[in-house]
């Protein structure tokens, strides 16, 4: 008959593999011993942290895009926060979101319609603010706001 999981194995190790016995709880194993001629050890299984050299870019980093990627478009992300950028065309509707993502020109175009219509041209940044919050907004160099 054999010894189940109910029954261990007293010497602490099991028969059937090639692993050496674990130390008893609490104490610390045997210092590895070097290999010398041997091959080196295996890398670490999958989902296992590795070890990366000093600046080396961690997994999925890029320096093309450090803020990371959209996942089905492909396109960058900004360093530029979409709800900042809608709250600031919101809140101070003078263009101002536009100027904070890089959109000189249009901010410009927001500011000047808002002064020359004594602030009826306000309904403009207000209402872009909106849509920059419903959608897919992107700054100048054309890369995605973050969420």
């Amino acid at each position: 008959m054999t010894q189940g999981p109910e029954y261990p194995n007293p010497s602490g190790s099991n028969p059937d593999s090639n692993q050496p016995p674990q130390p008893p709880y609490g104490q610390q194993p045997p210092p590895p011993q070097p290999n010398y001629g041997q091959a080196p050890p295996p890398p670490p299984a999958y989902g296992q942290p590795q070890y990366l050299p000093p600046g080396a870019p961690a997994y999925g980093v890029s320096p093309a895009a450090p803020y990371g990627v959209h996942p089905t478009l492909g396109i960058p992300y900004s360093d530029k926060s979409k709800i900042v950028a809608a709250l600031l065309q919101i809140l101070i509707p003078l263009g101002i979101g536009r100027f904070y993502i890089g959109d000189n020109k249009t901010g410009t175009w927001q500011v000047v319609v808002t002064v020359l219509t004594c602030g009826i041209g306000a309904l403009w940044p207000f209402i872009d603010g909106i849509i920059m919050l419903a959608s897919d907004s992107k700054d100048a160099q054309g890369r995605l706001l973050r969420s």
